[in-house]
């Protein structure tokens, strides 16, 4: 069984973006989305207009908070044969019903992708407006840059 990271939040996280559950590379460097042809750091560097892919990891992180976003995944445990989400079995949600006790001034939670936008209308009952962004992925080919920018843009809005 694989294991998933801590929530990366504050006190003052008002948006929160999940993915499914971290791939190998990412769970071998203990960094969320550390494989380096994920397009994660650039897209939210544009979107809140810094350099992230240029910094190191703790600092990326500070900087992410620094602007009220926090970043964790939808599963806390899985078994799963490489990093594709369709190779997910056995999956375990992490606990979002003692979340507020994280992130009391959450107001809205991104998903990176289909699969963890699957938890969508979950949350949303819990009283989150919710967005499903396009994946971040190198698997997801589909969209260029600038087309997944143009949607990951709604994340401050």
């Amino acid at each position: 069984m694989l294991r998933g990271f801590p929530p990366v939040v504050a006190e003052s996280t008002h948006t929160l973006i999940l993915g499914s559950f971290p791939g190998e590379a990412s769970l071998v460097a203990t960094q969320y989305y550390a494989h380096p042809r994920n397009q994660f750091w650039r897209l939210l560097g544009a979107v809140i207009d810094e350099p992230l892919p240029e910094l190191d990891y703790p600092t990326r992180l500070e900087r992410v908070l620094k602007h009220g976003i926090g970043v964790w995944d939808v599963l806390a445990a899985c078994t799963r044969e490489g990093s594709l989400d369709a190779a997910i079995r056995n999956a375990t949600p992490n606990d979002f019903a003692s979340f507020r006790e994280y992130a009391p001034n959450l107001k809205k939670a991104c998903f990176n992708g289909k699969t963890a936008g699957r938890f969508a209308p979950v949350i949303a009952e819990a009283g989150y407006t919710t967005l499903v962004l396009p994946s971040s992925s190198p698997a997801n080919a589909m969209l260029s840059f600038e087309q997944k920018l143009q949607v990951w843009r709604e994340i401050i809005v």
